[in-house]
């Protein structure tokens, strides 16, 4: 089936086209890793991740890139302020990047590079920008010259007044207000962060960091790349020019990016302190699996309002379809009918409310048998990324043990009044009992 996508570059729903059959390449702008991610980053993750899995449900071979930016002001400040090296600071935070990945059941991207990495890849890139005298020298760095790019800003939609020069007020040395570093030379506050370069030893910006990796890692023009709708402009917009004016080939054919999540009305951020983390999530006794399904009930491109009110909703919707998988019976048939609509609404650019409402409709129609709910819904299951099926483990306490003993012992006897007793005390503690072939399963309710 076709699969059609919005293009931010076009603001239109267009058909995907590979640039190879059957294969995507796409990059997703990552974390800095200099602390834990907020879940508006999250966000963006889950839908980089729910992109892949319609691609790979699909049948197409997947080459997904997701950076890493290990040297920017953040990290190295904060690096310095906890008296580590840079790459120790960094390393502790892209594992609890990575672990969050993990407990959002993300997958692992093919290529998960660091900046600091590519270097040298960088360093060539300005080198030629700079001998095509699209970047020039000042006296704090190397700038790109936004005057010389032909077409910059469509990405943005961008009307850029070239006649704004910079004034003395600008933090940096530039020619034009609009100008970006591509290249910040050494100062005493980067400590031993500095990489020798032939046009001034220094560090690299950060819009040059995604160029050189996607560039070195997916080619000179790949299918899709995507980000934040923040990182439109400028980051995405300075891509595209740097990028274009190296290789003097389009650069991205596709360009997608997620909607911002809100708190309290406002855009989710660490300056605002408006925000929350997966550990925040966790230390309120919901799994990352609930935050994962909150954000399947909104389409990536609409701004979805964070309370505490819609996640513990989410949390008792997933628990109540996972529930009802895990105790279907095994070895039903995928219903062949309702997985061809089920691909028409993910690849009709990622419609994942209308796919779950479809699960939530197969669960319950009673014409349906439950080993081909159960086996359906599994499959939907590939690209929603929930566990369905998973029961969540829990700890269970020794007291709801001796009621299980207990209850046992009642039913033996017959006594059903104290045995349905006993499972009521059982639920009070938050748990439920199955009788099975195979004895009593404990489940959390």
């Amino acid at each position: 089936m076709e699969i059609y996508l919005h293009n931010t570059l076009t603001r239109q729903k267009e058909k995907f086209i590979p640039i190879r059959d059957n294969e995507v390449k796409m990059y997703h702008c990552g974390p800095t890793i200099y602390d834990h991610p907020h879940i508006g980053n999250l966000r963006t993750l889950i839908f980089g991740d729910i992109l892949r899995r319609v691609f790979e449900f699909n049948n197409f071979k997947v080459i997904q890139v997701m950076n890493l930016t290990d040297v920017d002001d953040k990290t190295i400040k904060n690096s310095q302020k906890e008296g580590v090296s840079l790459y120790d600071f960094t390393y502790k935070y892209e594992k609890i990047f990575r672990d969050n990945m993990e407990e959002l059941n993300i997958k692992t991207p093919h290529h998960m590079p660091r900046a600091t990495e590519y270097i040298d890849e960088i360093i060539i890139m300005i080198e030629k920008m700079l001998e095509n005298e699209i970047a020039y020298k000042s006296d704090d760095g190397i700038y790109f010259s936004i005057e010389k790019s032909e077409g910059y800003g469509v990405l943005a939609q961008l009307k850029i007044d070239h006649s704004e020069k910079a004034t003395s007020e600008d933090e940096y040395d530039k020619e034009n207000a609009h100008d970006f570093a591509l290249w910040k030379f050494t100062k005493p506050e980067d400590g031993e962060n500095v990489w020798v370069a032939p046009f001034g030893d220094g560090r690299p910006g950060w819009h040059i960091e995604c160029s050189a990796m996607s560039l070195k890692i997916l080619g000179e023009t790949f299918d899709i790349h995507t980000g934040g709708e923040d990182l439109i402009f400028p980051h995405h917009t300075n891509e595209i020019a740097q990028s274009e004016a190296v290789t003097h080939k389009h650069f991205v054919n596709y360009w997608m990016h997620a909607a911002f999540m809100n708190a309290s009305g406002e855009k989710m951020s660490k300056s605002k302190g408006n925000f929350s983390t997966l550990e925040t999530i966790k230390e309120g006794g919901l799994s990352p699996l609930d935050f994962r399904y909150l954000m399947l009930t909104a389409h990536y491109k609409t701004k979805l309002e964070f309370s505490n009110d819609s996640l513990v909703a989410s949390a008792q919707a997933r628990k109540k379809i996972n529930r009802a998988i895990a105790e279907f019976p095994d070895f039903g048939s995928v219903q062949k009918d309702l997985l061809n609509i089920f691909i028409e609404m993910i690849n009709d650019d990622l419609n994942m409310p209308e796919a779950m409402a479809l699960a939530w409709k197969i669960l319950k129609d009673e014409n349906i048998l439950e080993a081909d709910k159960k086996a359906t819904i599994l499959e939907f299951d590939k690209v929603f990324g929930l566990k369905l099926g998973e029961i969540d483990q829990v700890e269970i306490p020794q007291k709801v043990y001796a009621l299980v003993d207990a209850r046992e012992v009642a039913r033996n006897e017959k006594d059903w009044e104290e045995a349905d007793r006993y499972r009521d005390e059982i639920q009070q503690e938050g748990f439920i009992v199955k009788d099975t072939a195979n004895g009593p399963q404990i489940l959390p309710l």
